[in-house]
């Protein structure tokens, strides 16, 4: 039992007592009919099985870590284990957790049948207009599992080095180099599958080599350089485990080289050759701008090289290590999500984009991703480094939803969530239903659906801010008073959220409330769970959150995590919670 004295108004103090955590009723059920079996041992095995629906080989996994779980090992290891022995494995969650943490999916599969977890204008330390561009905020996506980088690359002063930062902003500059150089070191920390280098390219012929030469010189091995250009089909992400791969637009072909080109072609030399060029001028499009100013023809032919054959080869040098050919749409969109049978490529949309082209073309959109790439960013006016609601994206097929990830907002905590699938390793594989479209027949996220699975989840209680926060965090004057959020993130007739009632004045509060969603496309649905304090006059205080794949929740009872607003782990917060399919 635990006591927190509080002053009030100066000369009083008010105390409080706090129960320490009990089990629920549910668990004492459940601890009553395993201790019913002739064996405690066989009782576990079978509530592991049948109650919280491990596979065999789990329960194995599960009996071996009780063994050397501290006092938790009287589990298995007593004749007579308490209700307390029982409560603390359920409550523990590194023991129980709500979502497996191994890769299980098929990472055999081309790259555009993922969704890949991407960062936008990676460098940032802050928000989009004024903040340090740095290799740090590189290092901690990376860490968190992040597998696409972008760089923005634009000449330095002196016009002979390659800095990176947002252009046109008072951003400051970081060298390329010192960015490379962290990848290398990191890019694998959090995940053995490939990491994308997503480049902005603003740069001469003479610099692109530049970058070209760097980027072989830091890699070496760990860099892919594709056997066709272009690619007819994207690798798969088990073929190129530990591989970093470079996406950007193809370097653009000088006036020069492409009149040299047309008369080849006029004389017959070439007319393949002339055909490839263009295509891939109106694959590139527009630069990967992201709205941003480009550089002029005039400032490419003011580079330091003006020989035609010379540019050319450097273009060839620099395209070479191009594995994802990348551009915007320029002109009509349903052309530029038209699917070319004979190669691949990635378009990107910014946010807006997005949203006109799903009203418009959205099963256009979802025939091109189930061959091709395509990147959403967000819009140029969110300078404060927020995000975009990313479903949109997710469920008209895209693969790089690029967010800020210095930016902390609801959106980034759904997009963390999404992504602890698949045993964190940055890539999910998307539904069947938006890789294959029989008879011609395209899933529309807006059609009205039966429900194809029902979803229970129970509240029991939460324990561990009394361990995290100090006692005046919430409240100055008593113990916090804390209620649930609880909801469904996906397609438009999942979406919904529901609460607790608040439970006054006490550290390890007790809701035992349970909610019922039914779900649609439970292969899209996010789980939103999120713990606020009540606070009669202010803005209610933040006590936790978390986001779980729906699709990847364990049955049964158990134990929850909370994350603070960047997305990092609680300590000791946890909610003890039940999930069941209907």
């Amino acid at each position: 039992m635990g006591s927190y004295a509080y002053k009030y108004c100066m000369c009083f103090t008010r105390k409080f007592r706090s129960p320490d955590a009990q089990p629920p009723p549910d668990v004492r059920a459940a601890f009553n009919s395993l201790s019913a079996s002739s064996h405690i041992h066989d009782g576990l095995r079978r509530f592991l099985s049948q109650l919280q629906g491990e596979p065999p080989a789990e329960v194995d996994r599960i009996l071996a870590l009780l063994t050397t779980s501290g006092g938790i090992a009287r589990l298995v290891a007593s004749a007579a284990p308490t209700l307390d022995d029982f409560f603390g494995f359920l409550f523990s969650a590194d023991l129980n957790p709500p979502i497996a943490n191994q890769v299980h999916q098929d990472m055999s599969a081309p790259f555009s049948h993922y969704y890949i977890y991407t960062g936008h204008n990676s460098y940032l330390t802050g928000n989009q207009l004024n903040s340090n561009s740095s290799d740090v905020p590189i290092i901690k996506a990376l860490q968190s599992g992040v597998r696409v980088i972008e760089l923005d690359m634009w000449p330095n002063s002196a016009k002979d080095n390659v800095d990176i930062l947002h252009g046109g902003t008072l951003t400051a500059p970081v060298e390329i180099i010192r960015c490379l150089k962290s990848i290398k070191e990191y890019a694998f920390c959090a995940s053995t599958y490939p990491l994308v280098i997503t480049l902005e390219d603003h740069l001469t012929p003479y610099l692109q080599a530049k970058v070209a030469e760097m980027l072989v010189e830091t890699f070496g091995d760990l860099l892919y350089i594709p056997s066709s250009d272009p690619l007819n089909e994207f690798p798969s992400p088990e073929a190129l485990k530990k591989k970093i791969i470079i996406s950007t637009k193809p370097p653009q072909e000088y006036k020069e080289s492409l009149k040299a080109k047309d008369n080849q072609n006029i004389n017959g030399g070439v007319a393949h050759l002339t055909e490839e060029v263009s295509l891939r001028r109106i694959d590139s499009n527009v630069e990967e701008s992201d709205g941003k100013d480009e550089l002029d023809d005039q400032d490419e032919e003011d580079s330091d090289e003006d020989d035609t054959q010379f540019q050319h080869d450097i273009a060839c040098e620099y395209r070479k290590l191009i594995t994802i050919h990348a551009g915007k749409p320029k002109g009509h969109l349903r052309d530029a999500l038209k699917v070319d049978p004979d190669k691949v490529r990635r378009l990107s949309l910014s946010e807006t984009q997005l949203t006109k082209a799903t009203a418009s073309h959205g099963a256009d959109v979802i025939r091109f991703t189930q061959k091709n790439i395509l990147r959403v960013y967000p819009k140029g006016t969110r300078i404060n480094s927020s995000n975009y609601d990313p479903m949109n994206a997710w469920t008209h097929g895209a693969q790089m939803v690029a967010f800020n990830m210095q930016g902390h907002d609801k959106a980034l905590w759904l997009m963390q969530g999404f992504f602890r699938a698949n045993g964190v390793c940055g890539y999910v594989k998307k539904p069947d239903f938006l890789l294959r479209s029989p008879d011609g027949e395209v899933f529309d996220p807006k059609a009205s659906m039966p429900v194809k699975k029902t979803l229970k989840v129970k509240v029991y209680m939460g324990d561990g801010w009394r361990m995290d926060f100090s006692k005046t965090h919430f409240d100055a004057f008593s113990p916090p008073d804390f209620y649930t959020r609880v909801g469904i993130a996906g397609v438009r007739a999942d979406c919904v959220m529901k609460k607790t009632r608040t439970i006054e004045d006490q550290w390890v509060p007790v809701w035992d409330e349970e909610f019922t969603f039914p779900l649609t496309v439970p292969e899209l649905a996010v789980l939103r769970i999120e713990v606020k304090e009540y606070d009669m006059s202010e803005k209610h205080d933040f006590g936790g959150q978390t986001c779980l794949p729906v699709w990847e929740l364990k049955q049964g009872i158990r134990a929850v995590r909370l994350h603070d607003r960047r997305g990092n782990w609680y300590k000791s917060v946890r909610l003890l919670m039940r999930f069941q399919f209907l």
